[in-house]
Parts: C-alpha cells; sequence; structure tokens
C-alpha cells in the first residue's frame, strides 16, 4: 500500500488532444510517456520518483488499454536491464529510479545498453536527489552520462518544458541510437502547472509484436570486437548526430537581450532559481523577461560548441552556474574559448560555491557579486555597492536558537523495539560491532539508539560487516537489513556471501511488511495481495533456501523481552554459520492508513469499537526518563508538575500515540518503573457497558471525595 493513492489523479491520463491538463510534475511526465508511445516502462521506487512508480501503478488499466506493459522492478539494475528490448526492436522504453545510488547500481547494465546502442528510443528517468531535501550522498548523476556517453536532459522546471523534454529525449535517443537520461530534481517531480494535452499512442510495435518476430544482430550485442568498434561509433557517428539534433530542435533556449558584455548559462533545472534572483536584483520581471542574456542548458550532455560560442560574441564575462561538483560544465565550456582562442571570461565557482545545493539566497549572492564584479552598472544604484544586497532582516544563527532535531522512527514504528532490545542486550553482553543498511532501521544511529557504526549501500549492511569474521574473535557482530534491501541485492550479496564465506555474525533482517522508506511500496514478502504482482514469499524461506542453518522468526517485535532472548542466543550460541533473524511487524505508516478509515467508518455508522490509550501515572513516574532513553517515541515527552516537591519533569504520552505499546514494553523488559498504564477507548459501547462505566465513574467519584475529606480534616487539624 503506498503512501499515497493516485487513483483519482490518473484518469487526467485520459485527456485528449487540445485539453488542459493541469497537475504534479510525476502525473505529467506519465502523460507525456503516453503521448509518445512509449511500450514499456519499469523502475524501482526512490524519492523524488517514488510517486512516479505510484503513478504508473495505479494507472495499469489506461496502460494496459495502450498495450504498455509496466513493471516495479526488483532494482535499479533491472529496470536499466529491461531497455534491451529496445535494442533490436523499434519500441519505445523508459526507466525510472532515484539517483545517484540508483544509478550507482544501474550503471553495469546502462554502460552495456549505452555500448551496444539502441533502435528504440530509450529513455532513463532519473530522480536527481541533491541537495538539502536529499537523502543520499551527495552525488551527480552527470558523471555516469560522461563515462557511457549518455546524453542527460535537464529541463526548465515547468511542465510543458519537462513534457516537451520526454518527447525529445525519444527523438534523441532513436536519431542517435544512444539511451537519454532525462534528469528530474526534486521540485520539478512535485511542481504544479498545466500543459495542453495530446492525444495518447499506442505503440507502433508493442513487447507481443516483438515476441512474435524476434530479431538479433551480433554488432549489437557487447564482445569483442563489436565493443570496440561501439566506441568508434559513439564518436562517428551518435555524438554528431546529437548534438546536431540538439542544434536543430533548439533544445537549449536563450533568453534576454542579444548583445550584452556579460551572460548567464545555466542548468535547465536551475533557470527558475536564476530568474527569481534576476527579479529580486531588479534585472527580470515576474514573467521571466530578463535584462541579462541567458543561455539555459536543457540538454547538459552533449555540450553544443558553436551555440556556446555563439552565445558568447561579444561578451566580456559569462557566469556559469551549474550546481554540484566537478564543474564539468565549467571545464568543458573553458576548454571551448581556449580553442577558439576567445578572450571571454568564464566564471563559475569563484562566485558560486563549490559544493551544496543553490539555494533561492545563494544564487541571489552568487548572481549579484557576479555582476558587482563584471557588470556595475547594470545593478540598481541603490545595491551597487558590496554588501548592499538586499538580504531582508538579519536573523540570527539557527543552529544558536533552535534545539538540533536529528530524523527519527515514526510514532509507533515497529523497527523501535528491534533497537530497544539491541542496547538493553549491549548493556548486558558489552557493545558490539554493528553494521547498519539503507532504509528506515538506519535511523538507529542516532539518538536515543546511537547503533551502528556503517552503511556501505542498499542491501549491503551483513556485506559490510563480512571483514569481521576472524576465528579468533571473542565476539560477534551484528547488522541489521530491510526487507526492501534484502530482495533488492542482500539475498545474493549479504546473505549468500555469508553462507559461502561460513561467516559467524548475526544478521537481523528487519521485515515491516513493505518497501517502507520509499513510500510503501509492496515486495515480495509483502502479507497483502496485489492484482499485478506476485507477494506472500517469506524471507525465512528464501534465507533457508540459500543455506542459512540458524534462523529466528519473530512475529511481533514490540515484544522487547522476546527480541533480546533471540539476540542474547544468536550472540551466545554455539552454533557456527551466520545467525538470521528475521523481525517482521507491519510498517504502522501503511497500518494506519488502511485502519484508521476503517476504524472512523465503523464509529460513524455506531459500531463498537475499542482503541488503546496509554499513559504514564504522575504519581508513580520518578522522572529519570529512562523509558525514553530507550524508546525515543515522539510520542513520549515530559511534562512539568504543578508539585512544589517535584522539580523533575515526568513523563508523560501525547495525544499522537497510537497505541502500539512499545513504551510499556521497553519499561517492562528493562525493569523500569511501573508507571505505565494503558485504557481501552471503547466506542458506541452497548448498554452493559455503560452501565458498568457509570458504577465506576460513581465509585470513582465517591473514593476521590472521601479522600478529599480526609485530607481537608487533617490540615484543619
Amino acid at each position: 500500500m503506498a503512501e499515497r493513492s493516485f487513483v483519482k489523479e490518473v484518469e487526467k491520463l485520459r485527456l485528449g488532444a487540445g485539453e488542459e491538463f493541469s497537475g504534479e510534475g510525476i502525473l505529467a511526465i506519465t502523460k507525456a510517456l503516453l503521448e509518445c508511445g512509449v511500450g514499456y516502462v519499469g523502475g524501482y521506487q526512490g524519492a523524488p520518483i517514488s510517486h512516479l512508480m505510484d503513478v504508473l501503478a495505479d494507472a495499469q488499466d489506461i496502460l494496459g488499454e495502450l498495450g504498455v506493459h509496466f513493471e516495479a522492478s526488483a532494482s535499479e539494475a533491472t529496470a536499466t536491464a529491461m531497455l534491451a528490448a529496445s535494442v533490436h526492436y523499434p519500441i519505445r522504453g523508459a526507466a525510472t529510479f532515484k539517483s545517484t545510488v540508483g544509478t550507482n547500481v544501474a550503471s553495469d547494465a546502462l554502460a552495456n545498453l549505452a555500448s551496444g546502442g539502441v533502435t528504440g528510443g530509450a529513455l532513463i528517468i532519473v530522480g536527481e536527489d541533491y541537495g538539502e531535501g536529499s537523502s543520499i550522498m551527495q552525488e551527480r548523476s552527470h558523471a555516469f552520462a560522461m563515462k557511457s556517453q549518455v546524453w542527460l536532459l535537464d529541463p526548465r522546471p515547468n511542465l510543458p518544458s519537462m513534457v516537451k523534454s520526454v518527447e525529445d529525449g525519444f527523438d534523441l535517443s532513436e536519431i542517435s541510437n544512444t539511451p537519454v537520461m532525462l534528469l528530474v530534481r526534486i521540485r520539478s517531480c512535485h511542481v504544479h502547472g498545466q500543459f495542453t494535452a495530446r492525444d495518447n499512442k499506442r505503440p507502433t510495435t508493442t513487447v507481443a509484436d516483438a515476441l512474435e518476430s524476434p530479431r538479433r544482430d551480433t554488432n549489437r550485442i557487447v564482445l569483442p570486437p563489436a565493443s570496440f568498434r561501439h566506441e568508434k561509433e559513439k564518436v562517428e557517428k551518435r555524438w554528431p548526430a546529437a548534438v546536431d539534433f540538439i542544434r536543430s530542435r533548439k533544445i537549449n533556449e536563450f533568453f534576454g537581450p542579444a548583445s550584452s558584455g556579460v551572460g548567464i548559462i545555466c542548468q535547465g533545472g536551475m533557470y527558475n532559481a536564476v530568474i527569481r534572483a534576476l527579479q529580486r536584483i531588479g534585472l527580470a520581471d515576474i514573467y521571466g523577461s530578463t535584462e541579462v542574456p541567458l543561455y539555459v542548458l536543457n540538454a547538459v550532455y552533449p555540450l553544443v560548441d558553436d551555440e556556446f560560442l555563439g552565445f558568447c560574441e561579444g561578451k566580456e564575462s559569462i557566469l556559469v552556474i551549474e550546481e554540484g561538483q566537478p564543474n564539468y560544465i565549467e571545464q568543458a565550456f573553458g576548454n571551448m574559448l581556449h580553442k577558439a582562442r576567445r578572450e571571454t571570461r568564464v566564471f563559475g565557482k569563484e562566485f558560486l560555491p563549490m559544493a551544496g545545493e543553490y539555494t533561492g539566497q545563494v544564487m541571489f549572492d552568487g548572481i549579484g557579486a557576479f555582476l558587482r564584479d563584471t557588470a556595475p552598472h547594470m545593478l540598481p544604484v541603490q545595491i551597487r555597492a558590496p554588501n548592499k544586497l538586499d538580504h531582508g532582516e538579519e536573523v540570527s544563527d539557527l543552529t544558536s536558537v533552535v534545539p538540533g532535531r536529528p530524523p527519527g522512527f515514526c510514532i509507533g514504528c515497529p523497527e523501535r523495539p528491534i533497537f530497544a532490545a539491541t542496547k538493553l542486550i549491549e548493556q548486558e553482553l558489552g557493545p558490539h560491532h554493528i553494521a547498519s543498511d539503507i532504509g528506515c532501521h538506519l535511523f538507529s544511529i542516532m539518538p536515543p539508539f546511537e547503533l551502528g557504526a556503517t552503511t556501505m549501500g542498499y542491501g549491503l549492511g551483513p556485506a559490510s560487516a563480512s571483514a569481521f569474521n576472524s576465528p579468533d574473535a571473542k565476539r560477534r557482530s551484528i547488522s541489521f537489513v530491510g526487507d526492501g534491501g534484502f530482495w533488492h541485492n542482500g539475498l545474493t550479496s549479504s546473505i549468500g556471501n555469508a553462507v559461502f564465506n561460513k561467516n559467524d555474525g548475526v544478521i537481523v533482517i528487519v521485515d515491516n511488511f513493505y518497501s517502507a522508506a520509499t513510500g510503501g511500496q509492496d515486495i515480495l514478502s509483502s502479507r497483502a495481495g496485489n492484482r499485478s504482482k506476485s507477494t506472500k514469499h517469506p524471507i525465512t524461506e528464501a534465507v533457508k533456501g540459500i543455506g542459512v542453518k540458524w534462523v529466528r522468526h519473530i512475529e511481533n517485535t514490540y515484544d522487547v523481552s522476546r527480541m533480546r532472548e533471540v539476540l542474547r542466543e544468536a550472540l551466545t550460541t554455539d552454533v557456527s554459520g551466520p545467525k538470521v533473524i528475521v523481525a517482521s511487524s507491519e510498517c504502522m505508516l501503511n497500518l494506519q492508513r488502511r485502519e484508521k478509515p476503517l476504524i472512523a467508518n465503523a464509529v460513524k455508522i455506531g459500531k463498537r469499537v475499542v482503541k488503546p490509550k496509554f499513559g504514564v501515572d504522575e504519581d508513580i513516574c520518578t522522572g529519570d526518563h529512562a523509558c525514553m532513553r530507550l524508546s525515543g517515541c515522539p510520542s513520549l515527552s515530559v511534562k512539568s508538575l504543578d508539585d512544589p516537591l517535584r522539580d523533575d519533569p515526568v513523563a508523560h504520552i501525547d495525544q499522537s500515540c497510537v497505541g502500539c505499546g512499545n513504551c510499556g514494553e521497553v519499561a517492562d523488559a528493562a525493569v523500569l518503573c511501573p508507571s505505565f498504564y494503558r485504557a481501552d477507548i471503547v466506542h458506541n459501547p452497548g448498554g452493559w457497558e455503560r452501565f458498568i462505566g457509570s458504577l465506576r465513574r460513581q465509585l470513582i467519584g465517591f473514593m476521590q471525595h472521601t479522600r478529599e475529606s480526609r485530607r481537608l480534616s487533617f490540615s484543619d487539624a
């Protein structure tokens, strides 16, 4: 169950020629794929393109009507390898995944695909997860395009430009026999806008047609001597064809006056921030009309030499706005000017940061500094002097004002008790080397758990602990991998590797029934049925099938005591070989998404519904907060009392509690104070329950009145 349903929105994909499409970026990209006659689509979820996969999954009826095949691929490598269908057949295909982690995984298939080339258009929609909203290491996709000579489009972040880039990408791929990467940034995926729709097209050749008429061409297979010819073909045929197409189709855009002493060149994805900065400086209006010439690179690889040199004609200085590093584009343009013996000066990282996201303020400062240095006469008089650009009201350093807010597990997350148990077992047996993995469970490295030393890649947690397999070791390593990472890469690279090398470590597979961190998409071991995918394949069976002998399955991770017992057994048993613990409980977010509407409807129609509510007895709580150090649940907070004899705030459970019971389980397993209690809230109770409830209230009221009377009598005496 994905975190967001697009069942209603996908009906917009049926819009025909001349109708106005209004919606989100990822929905517009899907519509563009259908308008371009795509024959098949595959991909792997991950921000910022997870919702693109969700849209495709919800649009399967529409895809089926058009004869379009869709797959939720096992990995990014699988999705890219799927594009092999376009090598020999004139079928347009698309793959999508996040970058750069996804591009890392896909790089082997990508290199082979780019070497042999394609016949049908092959489009790879890459979600560039870079900047302050990113969840991964900070790298760029540009290097992969250059390495394998795959063309890279980076359209302006508005719906018409993005839709056009899909068509341009397919046409460019076919005319140059080269796969094309379409880069969409975080904001592009979620930007809203409009464009004029066209009719959807059935693919001229479907995958079913291809199966009826198999083709092969040995020259397209990556094997010597053909692979040597592929390299020459890239340089001598495909590259010139791509440059000619980019130039003739006018994929790159020019804005502003034809002549000026300075100019700005930017990646298409940076256009909105550039024009906004110019607006703030006073050199552009809200409609995008600019007094500074702009050369917008909607195709950032390959670059078009004569197009760039033409833009530089008559200009003394050029600012290249290229987010991230290395500064490939700036270096390439500098090389072009040198070879052409031009005197135009190229600036870039002198005025803009070498690394980091180019936010609105960064862009504003950088462009302003460039213009002050090279064309101060263009600036309004009031901001020509240094440090006169309008930064707005000065604010103090937020790090000294706002407390740190490290990422953490969701309220009620079933993974929290796993790490509470791990913390408890370390208190008992001592610290262990712990290897982490990509996924929600990686939050264990943050307070209050602070468990985990490394993370090497999706599904590679146990593999990253493989060196710690010394026969002289007196202590075993512990490694974690999620169910999504397990099926993505972990089964072979981590579990299989541990079996083959007789690794003696402990491996915990965190099974929350979904690929939860990417939005709750189904995977092989999901417990729910899926009309188009095969689910309900137990992880335990796969682990045993690959050769693991010591396997334990915990069906309720909230049982902290049981989790601790199994960890103790795994760390102390005499059995050799990998010890695998599969810890299963459903992702609380997905559980709540499914159950909340059902419960609300049941209450509305008068059905009896019981909801657990947990709390802390203020009279019993000592205020030492040990429960928080072993839980970290956002709903478990502190509360100050009015009692002048108690200085320390007590633990308090707020209204965001979902009733998982982890706080009480942790308190019980750690032998903490018995201050936690559970109360069941009954909606629409029966007559007998209302009668019993009335008696309880009367009895409690009587006892409270009696106690108060005695207290007053004692105080009077």
